[in-house]
């Protein structure tokens, strides 16, 4: 068949898909180096890839046939295939020689046999030789016979005496027919010369002769020897021994010595070439009688062939995930010999997670044992060993190289379970803090480690508003710069993350503790430096030594030795009649008090934290001595100007107040264009402003004169760590705190009304400027510490802007009540009740504060909503004023122009 001619369906008659022949990558693996057909994967068929001679690749074998095996990977099938190839006449009958010459003695009685030589048709079957003629027949017939292994050969038979002196000579013609169609035939010359009588003819001593050889025998090894006897006397009984009806092969292989009949190895024997030798021996007399005998020789098989080793299908690399039993190699393995020479075992290298499992005939497997781990073990060298069972056994080695390839199995993992570090508060933006380290066992892209901030919140803000992150070296950067009063420490999650499909992570916790500075001056609680009235603590002349007067009560924004106050007394208006405790900053008389003794004391108290360098704020208190109310009065009616006094007082009062409206016009110009500054700058840096340091100026209900409206008697204990200190207040005294303004000339019984009908009317306090029972002062926007904790909460931060706007609205408030409290002859004094002191009574700046004229009201968080406009809002209740002394026409005028004022 010529190439590309179809043999076979594959697809169709292994029931297979086209689709599973292309994506298993079917292939053809043949035995043999000759690759006679190819496989069409797209179509299924099998074709003709070489001309196929049926007589080179079996000879006179019959039924012709080869094998062959489809594989089929992803998974692995294996399909048998066995190909017959038939007989076609292409073979005429050749015989070996183109004449045959016969010496024939002339009295050779009738019926003597004559053995001709065969001729030899490659072809099989039908195909091959069938019959014999012979032309002419006067002397001559021909008679035909059939050997054991189906061949044909004939004897040509003296049907009719010769007579050497009538003819000497016969030329004859034999003809060898095949059966095929059309007929082919081969012819050859038979030349006949007749001799002279000789009446016997040699005979061998056996018909058939049988010997065994091995194979790979040495040259001239002896086979056997054949004798033949010749009854004749003298010369005529001489016999002679030659190789008949042999072809080309038997010459080459064994020697026939003509004189002895002995056959010896000339030649290579392969048992796996030729099993078995069958050689026709004729022994001839020197006038032409002849004999004839057969030799069957057996080749002996010796285990002279190791096994072959072959690789149809081999995978170099695996995931280190493959299941135990996934197939590595299909492995093919050869023996030649037979027998148990021909018989193998396979095994692979002990210690090895791999095994050999038994497929098709002579295929086998290389599969996987167990779970295989890449990390461990990241490359294999597999020995695979064949061993047949001869004697000796001959063995073949086969080596494999075998990657396991990564899969991302294995986790990034941190070196601690969790890391601290520690950062000075005011750092400089930036700044490492900590740089963290993940190991991953995997390799290449699965190793790759990322790291990430998970995204949380700090007090409202995300945690990147605090710090970032490098994703590639894991180092940790301050992104602003940190305050220890706001936050004393961070707990920020890091999430390391390989770059596997998919990916596998691991978080670390990280605590970054920030270290306080000294950038917080003390903070003055109480008393509270009035805007314009004269402030007073009572002190009787009946004082007994370490009475006390009032205490001062301070804050310090930051912690430990930073936060340790001490108090000092600067200054006293007489010799010293007062002392300050150095812990405490209370105010206790250090001796009696005399007559000599002014009744107005003015004190400067200096409070000084323990930080390097310290900080320090100072405050004046004023003490009246006095035994009654009325003698404090008279006392300060010296005080009392004239009506150019009053006057002057007014024209003070007037500026202050225009002093005070372009401060807020100021104000509420500065706190719009910080507000636009801090919107651009987050769009541009995400920043946040800076925070202006302030103290509030009042720390009294709404709508006082800018002191404590009520007198404490007190203890305060207070530890030397501010931070964590507790205030406590145990019991009232009678003694009241005065606010005493001067008025021009009003007699004491005036006053005294005046100060008896104000103590009637005055207002009850703000409850918006008051903590709730479990409340105490803290920073600006911290959320309420649980309900009987003890003063370990921070103390307040410095003000927002909308703090500040609220500090000057309550100043402008408190300049225009007092002027209109004011009047010509007059002067407001107000009583101090003295429930006991309580912290409902500190003002909490974190209100929300409305800026007029502006629907955005300021808060302490930016973030935090606004409130509603000021129409919404309830109007702020309206203090009571005291009733007025009856007004004279001067005073009626004066009080027009400040009304209208």
């Amino acid at each position: 068949m010529k190439k590309g001619l179809l043999v076979g369906d594959v697809a169709k008659d292994l029931d297979l898909n086209v689709k599973r022949l292309v994506s298993g990558r079917a292939r053809l693996v043949i035995d043999g180096s000759k690759q006679y057909l190819e496989l069409h994967r797209d179509k299924g068929l099998l074709v003709v890839r070489e001309r196929i001679d049926r007589e080179q690749l079996c000879g006179q074998k019959s039924p012709c046939s080869f094998s062959l095996e489809i594989v089929l990977e992803d998974p692995l099938e294996l399909y048998a295939i066995t190909v017959e190839v038939q007989d076609i006449n292409d073979n005429a009958p050749v015989f070996s020689k183109n004449e045959i010459r016969l010496k024939i003695s002339e009295s050779s009685p009738i019926e003597t046999h004559f053995l001709l030589d065969s001729a030899l048709d490659p072809d099989v079957g039908t195909n091959t030789l069938q019959s014999y003629t012979l032309k002419p027949t006067d002397n001559f017939v021909l008679k035909q016979h059939n050997r054991p292994d189906g061949r044909k050969y004939a004897e040509m038979i003296l049907q009719a005496p010769l007579d050497r002196e009538k003819q000497s000579e016969h030329s004859l013609i034999l003809t060898a027919v095949d059966g095929g169609n059309p007929q082919m035939t081969g012819t050859v010359k038979i030349q006949v010369t007749v001799l002279d009588a000789n009446d016997n003819s040699p005979v061998f001593t056996e018909a058939v002769y049988k010997a065994s050889i091995k194979e790979n025998s040495m040259r001239g090894t002896l086979v056997t020897k054949v004798s033949a006897v010749d009854l004749d006397e003298g010369y005529n009984s001489n016999v002679s021994y030659s190789f008949t009806h042999a072809d080309e092969s038997i010459d080459k292989i064994f020697q026939l010595n003509p004189d002895t009949g002995e056959i010896k190895v000339i030649g290579e024997i392969d048992h796996e070439v030729v099993q078995q030798y069958e050689i026709n021996i004729q022994a001839s007399d020197p006038w032409g009688l002849t004999g004839s005998c057969k030799l069957t020789v057996e080749i002996l098989d010796v285990n002279d062939n190791s096994p072959v080793i072959t690789l149809p299908s081999y995978s170099a690399k695996i995931p280190e995930d493959s299941l135990p039993g996934t197939v590595i190699a299909l492995i093919s393995v050869q023996d030649l010999d037979t027998g148990k020479n021909g018989q193998v075992s396979l095994s692979v290298e002990k210690g090895l997670p791999f095994k050999i499992k038994s497929s098709l005939r002579n295929y086998y497997t290389l599969v996987t044992e167990t779970v295989l781990d890449r990390e461990k073990v990241s490359k294999y060298n597999i020995t695979i060993i064949a061993s047949d069972e001869g004697l000796p056994s001959l063995t073949s080695i086969k080596m494999i190289n075998l990657e396991i390839s990564d899969v991302n199995d294995n986790a990034p993992v941190f070196g601690q379970n969790m890391y601290s570090a520690y950062v000075m508060e005011n750092n400089t933006p930036g700044m490492s803090v900590l740089a963290l380290r993940a190991t991953d066992l995997d390799w290449g892209e699965n190793a790759r480690i990322s790291y990430h901030l998970i995204n949380t919140d700090i007090n409202g803000a995300p945690v990147s508003s605090y710090f970032s992150l490098n994703s590639d070296t894991g180092v940790i950067y301050c992104t602003n710069s940190l305050d220890y009063e706001q936050n004393k420490e961070f707990k920020i999650h890091v999430k390391a993350q390989d770059g596997g499909s998919p990916p596998l992570c691991s978080n670390v916790t990280v605590i970054i503790y920030i270290l306080d500075q000294n950038d917080n001056a003390p903070q003055i609680l109480y008393p509270v430096q009035p805007g314009g009235s004269l402030v007073a603590e009572m002190v009787p002349r009946s004082a007994d030594i370490g009475y006390l007067v009032t205490k001062v009560v301070a804050i310090d924004g930051d912690s430990g030795q930073n936060a340790w106050l001490s108090y000092k007394l600067l200054k006293a208006t007489d010799r010293p009649l007062f002392e300050v405790g150095l812990q405490n900053g209370e105010i206790r008389t250090v001796r009696q008090v005399g007559d000599k003794d002014a009744v107005k004391q003015k004190l400067t108290v200096i409070v000084e934290d323990n930080g390097q360098p310290p900080r320090s704020a100072s405050v004046n208190v004023n003490v009246a001595v006095a035994d009654s109310f009325p003698d404090i009065l008279t006392e300060f009616s010296d005080f009392t100007q004239t009506k150019d006094y009053n006057d002057n007082l007014t024209f003070y009062l007037v500026l202050a107040l225009a002093v005070v409206s372009f401060l807020f016009a100021v104000s509420i110009t500065a706190i719009i264009s910080l507000k636009c500054y801090r919107q651009r700058r987050e769009k541009m840096f995400g920043g946040n402003l800076p925070v202006i340091p302030y103290y509030p100026p009042l720390y009294a209900d709404a709508g006082g004169t800018g002191t404590l409206q009520h007198v404490y008697d007190c203890d305060v204990y207070r530890t030397t760590d501010s931070r964590r200190s507790d205030v406590k207040f145990l019991r009232p005294i009678s003694q009241s705190l005065v606010s005493v303004e001067a008025s021009s000339a009003e007699p004491t019984q005036r006053k005294q009304k005046t100060y008896e009908e104000s103590s009637t009317l005055q207002k009850p306090p703000n409850t918006d400027w008051r903590f709730s029972q479990n409340q105490r002062p803290g920073p600006s926007g911290a959320g309420v510490p649980p309900e009987g904790a003890v003063g370990t909460g921070p103390w307040p931060n410095p003000p927002t802007e909308a703090e500040q706007l609220q500090a000057l609205m309550a100043a402008a408030n408190e300049v225009s009540e007092a002027t209109a409290t004011l009047g010509p002859g007059t002067m407001g004094l107000s009583t101090r009740y003295s429930p006991q002191f309580t912290l409902q009574h500190v003002p909490d700046y974190r209100q929300n504060v409305y800026i007029p004229g502006s629907t955005a009201t300021l808060t302490a968080n930016p973030q935090q909503q606004a409130l509603p406009p000021p129409q919404a809002q309830a109007p702020p209740p309206t203090q009571a004023e005291a009733p007025k002394a009856a007004q004279t026409p001067a005073s009626k005028k004066k009080s027009a122009k400040k009304e209208k004022k």
